[in-house]
């Protein structure tokens, strides 16, 4: 099966569609799809459906990424108070 396949390229690339996934690794839709149905059954992705249109056409897809995933903060600085003054 390709499931490995399937979870090496969501690890190597973030959250993408299924359509995303069998474009870029050259795997069937249907295959890609039932990948993904057996990697969210074992809880290593995390997995919602989605609908978008294109014209008046209709696309139905599952977006993914892996589960637990938090992506790191971005450099620079932050927005908030500064913690280090101090009111009396």
């Amino acid at each position: 099966m390709h499931t490995d396949k399937v979870l090496s390229h969501l690890k190597k690339h973030g959250q993408l569609l299924d359509l995303e996934i069998a474009a870029a690794t050259g795997i069937a839709l249907p295959q890609v799809r039932k990948s993904l149905a057996d990697l969210a059954t074992r809880k290593e992705i995390s997995q919602c459906s989605v609908t978008h249109f294109n014209g008046d056409k209709r696309i139905d897809g599952f977006q993914c990424r892996i589960s637990g995933y938090i992506p790191p903060v971005a450099p620079g600085r932050k927005a908030g108070g500064n913690k280090s003054a101090s009111s009396d």
